[in-house]
């Protein structure tokens, strides 16, 4: 079997065994992804000798007590990596390297994680199918012809082709757990500001947040231990005690109360999702959790409020790439000229159209109408999961209607694309905690059972998650 199909706790005993070394680990993530990134395109860059040259370096080192000790990573290239290219998917930031790490890599280095590349991506995260990165598209390790999901795109397929142990992610709304649930992996998108977002280029300052991509729960505890955590760099970072994450995991969820959202069960759902997703539901009733039905009445406007209020953000965060600060310059005739041509061949399509539909919600005429009518829905779709929380400890519903779609098929029907994240965009309106985790395949190809929990109880979700995922046994892999 591939090292690289281990878990991370027993890689780690591997190497305070000294069974094996750091370098021989990283040197076998970069084989495996020279083997089989030119099919997938999980990575838009690589960089083997700065990773090997670290690894050999923690091999000449005594073992530290931090869980990740020579374990090999992908960071999506949202996050600023110092000394290594941070271009969000777009040619607007294609020579951009960064001058200084986010957070939470710094976090990652405290432990001795090896950063082994930067994850492919939607354009500065916008996109649900990892087809809009400025570069090439990411494909689905289980069926090349499929999209992975989006934004995350090459953070998942990295972690579900066995390119690396774990990713990091950023998820607006799902970006993390709808390609998890389309490539087969558990993916947290932890409370907002739980984890840091110092570092990570915004798309939508009031959602963004960076969660971990495994290929189990206990890796995804792993994972988000080290990360976690206030930050004075970071104005919306949380100054909360963190739980132990691993002691969580007792696989005891006798008397746990699961709420099932009777409007994340309606149509629009494939037959094979649902049908994996109510497996998933009786597996966790057989492992002593009571179940009942509940109303969240304000999600049917949460797709519309959301892309009202983020393209708002995103067209003021992505106002500071004008070919004076960053990356691209496209010289003009004056200065505005410069501003017109820098943007307007630097940012792809997807991108233009939100900062388009933004600025205009954000515009006089049409604040009161659009932004501020958005703002109130927020509220009362955040009220709608308090509520439930009074009398339930968690949320149970599919992660995406489907599973993977063909590459190229939705191109011309955005707003089909943008319903693939019906059931995760609510999560990030409320700032709550959500974890995908795989429940079964339906023609072949990964489902997702998303657990949503409330703010700052990742613990609920973990333990609940590792419970199902010790019963159900997901274990197959993508074959490459």
């Amino acid at each position: 079997m591939s090292l690289l199909n281990a878990s991370i706790r027993d890689l780690h005993k591997k190497i305070q065994d000294r069974e094996i070394k750091p370098s021989e680990l990283v040197s076998a993530s970069l084989e495996r992804i020279s083997a089989t990134d030119v099919k997938v395109r999980a990575f838009l860059s690589v960089h083997g000798d700065v990773a090997l040259q670290r690894a050999t370096q923690l091999d000449e080192v005594p073992v530290d007590a931090g869980l990740l000790y020579g374990i090999p990573s992908a960071i999506k290239d949202n996050m600023n990596t110092k000394g290594l290219p941070t271009t969000c998917g777009s040619k607007i930031l294609e020579n951009y390297e960064s001058a200084y790490d986010a957070t939470v890599i710094s976090k990652l280095n405290d432990h001795g994680s090896v950063v082994v590349g930067k994850a492919n991506m939607d354009e500065f995260a916008m996109g649900s199918s990892g087809e809009n990165s400025g570069f090439y598209p990411t494909h689905n390790p289980w069926d090349l012809s499929r999209v992975p999901g989006g934004s995350s795109s090459g953070s998942a397929a990295a972690v579900a082709a066995g390119q690396v142990l774990f990713s990091l992610g950023s998820d607006t709304g799902g970006s993390i757990r709808q390609p998890a649930s389309y490539c087969g992996v558990v993916g947290l998108k932890p409370t907002y500001g739980l984890v840091s977002r110092f570092g990570l280029v915004s798309y939508a300052s009031s959602f963004d947040q960076i969660g971990p991509l495994t290929q189990n729960v206990e890796d995804n505890a792993i994972v988000l231990q080290a990360i976690a955590g206030h930050d004075s760099y970071d104005s919306t970072s949380a100054n909360v005690s963190i739980p132990d994450y691993l002691a969580a995991l007792t696989g005891d969820i006798k008397g746990l109360r699961i709420a099932l959202p009777q409007e994340y069960f309606g149509e629009g759902m494939d037959a094979g999702v649902r049908e994996q997703v109510e497996k998933a539901i009786k597996t966790l009733e057989g492992l002593g959790a009571t179940v009942g039905t509940v109303s969240l009445p304000h999600s049917k406007y949460a797709v519309a409020a959301y892309y009202l209020l983020a393209p708002a953000e995103a067209s003021s965060n992505l106002a500071r790439f004008d070919g004076v600060r960053y990356g691209l310059r496209v010289e003009g005739e004056n200065l505005i000229d410069m501003y017109k041509r820098t943007r307007a061949e630097g940012f792809g399509e997807e991108v233009k159209n939100r900062i388009m539909l933004g600025t205009y919600a954000l515009s006089s005429g049409y604040y009161d109408a659009y932004y501020l009518r958005a703002q109130k829905v927020r509220t009362l779709i955040k009220q709608d999961f308090d509520q439930v929380f009074e009398n339930y400890d968690v949320i149970l519903s599919p992660t995406a209607p489907t599973t993977a779609f063909p590459l190229g098929v939705k191109n011309d029907d955005p707003v089909t694309i943008y319903l693939n994240d019906i059931y995760t965009i609510p999560v990030n309106l409320a700032g709550i905690p959500a974890i995908s985790v795989p429940c079964g395949l339906a023609d072949g190809l990964p489902v997702g059972v998303q657990l949503i929990g409330k703010a700052f109880d990742e613990s609920t979700l973990l333990r609940v998650a590792h419970a199902f995922e010790q019963v159900a046994g997901f274990t197959a892999r993508a074959s490459l």
